[in-house]
């Protein structure tokens, strides 16, 4: 057995429609289970996914927008459960970006390079109305902007939007 998760990446930012892909198998027509969490709360899930032994492709799109999520950062999990005791077998995690609650309102993500002389302050400015939004902007572009005091020229940056 085996899964291995393509979609979304580690640290993607994404909407209350979490769209999942992959491949998993290894087993005739074996059931496995997904979660996303924050640590408060959790959507979770089943999908089917090999038919005699091969691996197949799957996706499915899970609806967070009625999770009470407290935390922008959340998990993925997908795993397996042996038949034969219940433990948990090839779980794979994947942290992601919960654009709700970094940005409220979030339809997605404009990119954005930065330029000499641009701070976070002067790109929330110009791009999301107001300076006092960088923190957002950080917030989006986790791991990659780990102090706000310090971004690169020629980085490429999340810009969240909304309506």
């Amino acid at each position: 057995m085996s899964i291995t998760i393509q979609q979304p990446q580690p640290y993607d930012l994404v909407g209350d429609i979490v769209q999942v892909a992959g491949l998993a198998g290894g087993a005739f027509e074996s059931n496995f289970s997904y979660e996303i969490s924050e640590g408060h709360d959790e959507v979770s899930g089943n999908f089917m996914a090999g038919y005699l032994g091969a691996h197949d492709q799957f996706q499915f799109a899970s609806d967070t927008s009625s999770a009470g999520f407290s935390l922008s950062r959340a998990f993925l999990r997908v795993y397996h459960q042996s038949a034969r005791d219940g433990s948990i077998l090839d779980e794979v995690l994947v942290p992601i970006l919960l654009g709700n609650r970094i940005w409220p309102g979030f339809k997605g993500y404009r990119e954005y390079t930065v330029q000499a002389g641009d701070t976070l302050w002067s790109i929330a400015t110009d791009q999301m109305g107001a300076g006092v939004n960088y923190h957002a902007l950080a917030a989006a572009n986790q791991p990659a902007v780990s102090d706000p005091d310090s971004i690169s020229v020629g980085q490429v940056l999340r810009v969240p939007y909304r309506d």
